[in-house]
């Protein structure tokens, strides 16, 4: 063990970077190791986890209680209860996107604390660091997830399709989640320091779940903005998960997204991910280089 390391250090203080391990099994493997690195932290940081947690229960709290029973959804009632029903969907999908802003702020935290020349002495796969970073931020969005479902429960929402459909909708919710983390890791290779990385993580994320089905229906907005809400890769996600939820509250909108909303949901995010982790890797490599 000792030799190996003399070596990689020897590599390193000669220039010469090691050969990356090749393969997806070896990928898997020096992810995982990254992954478990960053879940570490999380526990020994425990307060990047309550943080992360008082958002969106605050958001529940305060649409449920403030303005549930102001917004009407047209063609049911206007009670908070039906509110809550009608949005705990958008709430659970914000929160696995809001999670951007974590993801860009620790990468970019990373680099500037030299942890890419740190990884570039050991030969491990280049985009491991990448991986095993969107890794750890999905169980933490799962266990937010867990957390923020027990609060809804709490305040009257409810599952009415059964549970194997729940359990569907939390699966689009974390692969969403998931393809937003490396949109997350591609503005923490970005950008400079972790304070811009949390805000350039943050400004585009408003418009993006405001101009959705999240809060308010589609329909309510002026016509020309419909088109833009209802392609929406949040829009597909929220609309999907109510069906899978039972949730729908009011007549169904006809836009083709909305009426193939869990295959529009998957595309979007298959989508995402492969784009935004070849570029994310990308960037890797030529910060690395």
């Amino acid at each position: 063990m000792s030799v190996g390391t003399g070596t990689s250090t020897a590599h390193a203080i000669g220039g010469a970077m090691p050969a990356p391990r090749q393969g997806a099994a070896a990928m898997a493997h020096d992810s995982w190791v990254v992954a478990k690195r960053n879940l570490r932290r999380m526990t020994r940081i425990p307060e990047i986890v309550i943080f992360g947690l008082m958002q969106p229960v605050m958001f529940v709290l305060l649409f449920s209680y403030v303005m549930g029973g102001a917004i009407r959804i047209p063609g049911a009632s206007s009670s908070s209860h039906t509110y809550i029903q009608f949005l705990m969907a958008g709430i659970f999908a914000q929160t696995v996107t809001f999670a951007v802003a974590g993801a860009s702020a620790g990468i970019a935290e990373d680099m500037t604390k030299g942890l890419v020349d740190r990884f570039r002495s050991l030969p491990m796969a280049r985009s491991a660091v990448l991986a095993g970073r969107t890794l750890a931020d999905l169980c933490q969005t799962a266990f937010t997830l867990v957390v923020l479902a027990l609060v809804a429960l709490l305040v009257g929402w409810r599952i009415h399709d059964g549970v194997p459909k729940a359990l569907g909708a939390f699966g689009l919710l974390l692969l969403l989640g998931y393809a937003f983390s490396w949109i997350g890791a591609l503005i923490g290779l970005s950008v400079r320091s972790p304070e811009a990385a949390t805000s350039a993580g943050l400004i585009w994320l408003f418009p993006l779940t405001f101009v959705s089905n999240a809060f308010v229906p589609v329909s309510s907005m002026p016509g020309w903005l419909q088109a833009v809400a209802y392609w929406n890769p949040f829009s597909a996600t929220v609309q999907a998960c109510r069906e899978l939820f039972g949730n729908q509250v009011g007549p169904a909108d006809s836009a083709w997204p909305m009426q193939h909303a869990v295959l529009v949901s998957v595309l979007w995010s298959v989508v995402i991910t492969a784009v935004f982790s070849w570029l994310s890797v990308r960037k890797y490599r030529s910060a690395a280089g």
